[in-house]
């Protein structure tokens, strides 16, 4: 049976289709409240003749199908099984470090907390997303300072000989080092923790104010003053929570601009009824399709798209995992008559933005403000409302309105308007701002402090001959020249880049540490895994802990970030903040390259000098610093040589160069 026979069969019910290629490989997924009508509606005449470019149908042989029972269930289904296939007209844009979490590590003995990324089911607690992004940064350092729960990268599985610098400013409970304190004391610290984060101030003031009135009664004044002040605390933060939800809703307001085959799209969180956080999304190079909108509603062939990394979202418990994909679908309208084949359709992506972004996610808020209405708008407002009621919570409405008018019409106006800006910043090569770009490599590598100076390490060697080091300085905004450093490696035998960059590090950092010299705010590896990680140990072995350290793999150009190795970052090639990295990082693999290849030519003319009888380390230096090159020295008579060296000696050079 061929594909268009088949079509024939397919039922008049809502469902989803999967169209696959000769290998039965599923290369476009989309939803039809019609299956039939929709499916035969790609082979209409004058749909696909005229395709310009990576037409669907000319390398789809088979289509199939899956038949629910409404509209509502198509498009959970159709969301679904676009992760699971990640078909190739449904281009996939995996945006799973967008939001970051604060992570509480239960699985360990002594659980610690983190800011991270990426949800994973390794027995631990993850609380969240939050934005900005700076707030779970916000929110871990208060748990450091009232609840003495570390976030250090310290192996915690044995004991150490004393503790960290955390400790005696009182921001860790010392669980590294014996009898600094108790099982029960930490565990009690970490349920309170808990409390905190999963929003029960209510209970957590309850149970600190029975412990305080404990510790008073057991004269232990010291510990229930402690408890006083986590009682204000908490109460502080009570009440700013009570005001903000007083203020608004929650609401996202979406903002787009199209030009010349590349939008940019704006999307700004508003919490409380303030603006809170603003997203960008980015597509170019978009394929040019020639599909006519169809009388369900659905999307056409997604088109290729390029989102820039963002931050975002409110307070909301999680455990699951959470990957976004977004796929809008950009249809073009098939109009002979005017030539309008190239017009871009706002309704048919944002359709598929909003279905990606809110389908299957812990948070939706209550208002979505998109510029443009399009056709399943009510049927995805019944669908995310479902499917916070079955995560059993209290069913909210969620609306997605498009005002025409007045005040939430400004906000939609705002957020094109910045999109225009975006557009122009990454699609017009606009210089970024130096200051903007510290921040977000801020918010990229979760640094403690805007970067002010970064250094970063290379090794350079042709199969273990001559290995050497490099560190590069970048320092207020520039190359820092006076402060390179050229390491030639010393303890170290053959082929070992990992053992090389051990030595390195070591070397500089104990050197900074004997002239009490301040850490710099990141310390950038050229290499992988091995390379951090040898790092890290040399750090590690001169007590230097929380140092931010990172690492960019040559040729995937991806960020590895010491503590969170499993979640590595794949920046946008435009990204202002990659662009950065590698320029430090080429301007460390080229300083240990000049001073590699200046160690190899003067081993390559000694040896070849050396080969000669009666010519020594002495003489070769000799004759070196006189001629310049070895060059010159061959060009040289006898005469000319004796000026240098004996008669006998010149005679032996000049009779071993004319062989």
């Amino acid at each position: 049976m061929d594909l268009l026979q088949k079509i024939r069969t397919i039922p008049t019910e809502p469902g989803v289709y999967l169209y696959k290629n000769a290998e039965g490989e599923v290369i476009y997924v989309g939803k039809a409240k019609n299956l039939r009508s929709r499916v035969a509606s790609y082979f209409h005449q004058g749909r696909w003749e005229d395709s310009k470019t990576g037409s669907l149908i000319r390398e789809a042989v088979d289509v199939d199908y899956l038949v629910v029972a409404n509209n509502k269930e198509a498009l959970a289904l159709e969301n679904n099984l676009i992760k699971q296939r990640k078909p190739r007209f449904n281009i996939l844009l995996r945006d799973d470090k967008t939001y970051p979490y604060v992570k509480l590590s239960l699985a360990e003995r002594w659980p610690r907390v983190f800011v991270t990324r990426q949800l994973r089911k390794d027995g631990s607690a993850y609380y969240g997303p939050y934005f900005p992004a700076h707030l779970a940064y916000r929110i871990v350092d208060l748990i450091h300072r009232n609840f003495l729960i570390p976030s250090c990268k310290v192996d915690l599985t044995r004991f150490h000989p004393r503790p960290c610098l955390q400790y005696y400013i009182k921001r860790c409970l010392g669980p590294c080092v014996q009898n600094l304190t108790t099982p029960e004391a930490y565990q009690e610290a970490v349920r309170d923790v808990k409390l905190f984060l999963e929003g029960r101030p209510t209970d957590l003031s309850r149970s600190l104010h029975d412990r305080m009135e404990q510790a008073a009664a057991a004269q232990e004044y010291e510990r229930a003053a402690r408890y006083r002040d986590l009682i204000s605390t908490v109460e502080q933060l009570q009440e700013r929570q009570r005001i903000a939800a007083a203020e608004g809703d929650d609401a996202d307001v979406f903002g787009y601009h199209f030009e010349n085959g590349m939008l940019a799209v704006n999307l700004f969180h508003m919490r409380a009824g303030h603006v809170v956080d603003r997203r960008e999304f980015f597509w170019e190079n978009l394929p040019e399709f020639d599909w006519s909108e169809t009388s369900d509603g659905a999307g056409s062939p997604a088109t290729a798209c390029h989102p820039e990394r963002s931050e975002g979202s409110m307070h909301v418990v999680g455990t699951a995992g959470r990957d976004e994909f977004l796929d809008p679908s950009l249809r073009r309208e098939h109009a002979p008559e005017d030539n309008q084949s190239e017009q871009f359709h706002p309704g048919a992506f944002f359709s598929a933005l909003l279905k990606q972004l809110y389908i299957g996610q812990p948070y939706v808020p209550r208002h979505l403000y998109v510029p443009v209405d399009f056709e399943d708008r009510e049927t995805l407002e019944d669908l995310l409302a479902e499917q916070h009621a079955g995560e059993g919570a209290r069913a909210t409405r969620v609306h997605i309105l498009v005002p025409q008018r007045g005040d939430k019409r400004s906000l939609i106006d705002l957020a094109g308007n910045n999109a225009k800006q975006s557009y122009d910043q990454r699609f017009r090569v606009l210089k970024p701002n130096a200051k903007a770009t510290q921040e977000e490599l801020q918010e990229v590598l979760g640094l403690p402090e805007l970067p002010k100076r970064i250094e970063c390490f290379d090794i350079s060697h042709i199969q273990g001959a001559e290995t050497v080091g490099s560190m590069v300085v970048w320092e207020d905004d520039k190359m820092k020249k006076s402060d390179y450093r050229k390491f030639i490696i010393r303890t170290v035998d053959g082929v070992d880049d990992f053992a090389s960059m051990r030595e390195v590090v070591t070397r500089r950092y104990k050197r900074a540490q004997q002239e009490e010299k301040s850490m710099p705010s990141l310390v950038l590896i050229d290499g992988g895994l091995g390379q951090l990680h040898a790092a890290a140990e040399a750090l590690e072995s001169l007590e230097i802990i929380n140092q931010p350290l990172a690492a960019i793999a040559k040729r995937e150009e991806i960020l590895y970030v010491y503590g969170q190795e499993k979640d590595p970052i794949a920046l946008d090639h435009h990204s202002p903040v990659l662009h950065l990295i590698q320029l430090i990082r080429d301007e460390a693999h080229r300083f240990a390259v000049t001073f590699h290849r200046k160690r190899r030519q003067m081993r390559d003319r000694s040896t070849e000098l050396l080969e000669i009888p009666g010519v020594g380390q002495s003489t070769t230096r000799r004759l070196l610093e006189h001629f310049g090159s070895l060059q010159a020295v061959k060009q040289a008579d006898a005469a000319a040589l004796s000026a240098v060296v004996t008669r006998t000696q010149a005679e032996a050079i000049s009779n071993h160069f004319r062989k």
